[in-house]
């Protein structure tokens, strides 16, 4: 049975920040294309489930690929995003 994700008034399930890192921890795969996590020291973007683990100090959540792509990032090779 898959667990239901709480929906903040207003938002969707992964729109905060809390909610986010939660998610990327969990590598929760229905997080993927809500959001995206960008990892300052390599320059990537992944999905929240991406198997590749960055320190916590260098991940940012960024909402969309587009933006990723904007602020200089690169698909990860291992998830495709």
């Amino acid at each position: 049975m898959a667990e239901s994700v709480a929906v903040p008034p207003g938002g969707t399930p992964f729109s905060g920040e809390e909610a986010r890192e939660a998610a990327w921890r969990a590598r929760d795969r229905r997080a993927d294309g809500a959001f995206f996590v960008a990892v300052r020291t390599t320059g990537i973007f992944c999905r929240p489930s991406c198997p590749a683990r960055p320190r916590r100090e260098n991940v940012r959540f960024l909402a969309t690929r587009t933006e990723c792509l904007a602020a200089g990032h690169r698909p990860c090779l291992r998830c495709r995003p």
